[in-house]
């Protein structure tokens, strides 16, 4: 599914037809709907459980691609003592009726896959045995959430923190 998403966005890019409608929402009916409440820029802030303090820092801006046949993500984040970029391509798998992504990072040599969904104010993230659930406050101008391990995973400061995300624009 992956090769098949980033073919279609390298064709469409070599044709000229990414940037003239990269940023419209999806259509409506379509199931990508339903993370619009995603888009825009993102102050995060947080820290790993095993600190007082807060260790993380970052930025994220959440746009659609493609007349909005798919979502992208670009993150600048210190987790720690570590500068992270990256890039997450967010699509539709219309057989698992899932949300399913691929991050690029300049931490890893190869994607990670993760799925989101969003219910009502509620958004998970999840992949790597790991979990992000968050809760949009009542003007969606925030989401604070955490990350946790998933059964069978183990606890470490690398998969168990808080962050809170506020919009800014």
């Amino acid at each position: 599914m992956k090769y098949k998403v980033l073919g279609l966005w390298k064709q469409q890019m070599s044709q000229g037809r990414v940037e003239d409608k990269s940023t419209r929402p999806p259509r409506a009916g379509s199931p990508l709907r339903r993370l619009q409440p995603l888009v825009g820029t993102w102050t995060i802030i947080g820290r790993t459980l095993d600190v007082h303090e807060d260790n993380i820092r970052g930025r994220v801006s959440i746009d659609w691609l493609l007349d909005g046949q798919l979502m992208h993500q670009r993150g600048e984040l210190r987790f720690r003592n570590l500068e992270i970029k990256s890039l997450e391509i967010v699509c539709y798998d219309p057989v698992t009726k899932s949300f399913p992504s691929y991050v690029y990072s300049s931490v890893d040599d190869h994607p990670r896959t993760y799925l989101w969904e969003i219910r009502r104010d509620t958004v998970t993230h999840s992949g790597l045995g790991v979990r992000f659930t968050g809760t949009f406050s009542p003007d969606g101008r925030k989401l604070t959430g955490g990350w946790r391990p998933e059964h069978g995973t183990e606890t470490s400061a690398g998969n168990s923190y808080d962050v809170t995300m506020n919009r800014g624009d």
